[in-house]
């Protein structure tokens, strides 16, 4: 798909990371510790409904993003650096190539084999697929970041604590039920 930036014509592909941004409502303050949203529960639902399901069932990851208040920006807690994170990523993306796939690629026919759960895992994907109305792509998108979590931490099983951080960022399907 062609698409013109200064003057320059380029062509994305269909596989291209993509990074969407919304507002939670028309005023922009909803979920604003720090600002009174005027919005009415109605106009939320309104404004949020634009986004269609099977859109949002295209996203990975919804993640709400709060602004950071001036102490933590201000702060010496380190926390990991951009190198420990990197050497994660770049160990988490060797074992998805040993694997032959990387996990948002994983074709449909491998998925369950390579994302097998536990007891628990299954339990817990099961709860929040029936709780929160999940589509199966939705499920499928859930698995393989279940795979990713569980890749970044080394661990070779999928876990229902991957699960469960895995739903953690769905956080539109969770919030807002659309």
């Amino acid at each position: 798909m062609p698409w013109d930036r200064h003057g320059k014509e380029a062509f994305e592909s269909a596989g291209v990371l993509g990074k969407k941004a919304t507002r939670g409502c028309r005023c922009g303050f909803y979920g604003d510790a720090t600002h009174e949203c005027r919005c009415t529960g109605g106009e939320i639902q309104r404004y949020l409904g634009k986004i269609s399901g099977p859109l949002l069932d295209r996203i990975d990851l919804h993640i709400e993003v709060p602004a950071v208040p001036y102490a933590e920006l201000r702060g010496k807690d380190g926390g990991d650096t951009s190198a420990e994170i990197r050497a994660r990523v770049e160990a988490a993306r060797h074992i998805q190539q040993r694997r032959g796939f990387y996990n948002a690629q994983i074709p449909h026919a491998p998925l369950r084999k390579l994302c097998a759960l536990d007891d628990a895992g299954e339990r817990t994907l099961e709860l929040a697929v029936r709780r929160m109305g999940l589509s199966a792509r939705a499920h499928d998108r859930i698995l393989k970041v279940a795979r990713t979590i569980a890749d970044l931490g080394s661990t070779e099983n999928v876990s229902a604590k991957h699960v469960a951080e895995a739903v953690q960022y769905r956080s539109l399907d969770r919030t807002y039920m659309i």
